[in-house]
């Protein structure tokens, strides 16, 4: 029960990716919460393992930094070991082979990875390890409002810059609805030639 609620005070956020033609698009809201408390307004919650890899992150801020370094250093070690460059595939799937075997004591996260390495690639993981390859996901307290605005304008056939607009919609709407959801988004589309990041907020143009 202990960690049952735990997670249940811990999910509170709003991330959302998905895939173009051409890019993967990443969207998080910038609110930390615990509990009904707002512990930060201006939380990153989008991290870069290279230029064309990006995460989302929500749970637990110590379990997420060890998380994400993990990563980063298993990507850059292969890269410097004179290895093939690990995909995006490979990367997600080693997370959840760890996320699985910590199921008495779990690393307490959702996570999409997201990126481009021989094309547009997104997997949604949970701390289970269960992992899923999607083309749009949102994850969080606020994805159901979140999906919805995504069901509703998604298609494969969007330029990434359409595709930037609707993850901020998407984020926007949460925040209207969602009290663990706020201040504003961090939006990325990435490429083949790397990510663009813009913010945005409430009652302004993005």
């Amino acid at each position: 029960m202990e960690s049952e609620s735990k997670i249940k005070i811990l999910k509170g956020t709003t991330t959302v990716g998905l895939v173009t033609k051409t890019a993967v698009v990443l969207a998080a809201d910038r609110r930390a919460s615990a509990g009904s408390f707002v512990a930060n307004k201006m939380v990153r919650k989008i991290l870069y393992i290279t230029d064309k890899i990006g995460v989302t992150t929500a749970g637990s801020v110590a379990d997420l930094q060890f998380i994400y370094n993990y990563l980063k250093n298993l990507y850059h070690f292969n890269y410097i070991s004179g290895n093939r460059p690990t995909s995006i595939k490979s990367l997600s799937t080693y997370l959840a082979n760890v996320l699985s075997q910590t199921k008495y004591l779990p690393y307490v996260v959702q996570i999409l990875i997201g990126g481009y390495d021989d094309a547009p690639r997104l997997y949604n993981l949970d701390y289970f390890g269960d992992m899923t390859e999607e083309k749009y996901v949102a994850t969080g307290s606020g994805s159901p409002v979140a999906m919805g605005v995504l069901e509703d304008d998604y298609n494969e056939n969007l330029s990434e810059d359409e595709a930037m607009d609707l993850a901020g919609r998407a984020i926007l709407s949460a925040i209207k609805r969602d009290s663990f959801t706020g201040t504003g988004a961090i939006v990325t589309k990435i490429n083949a030639q790397g990510h663009i990041e813009k913010e945005i907020y409430p009652n302004k143009k993005a």
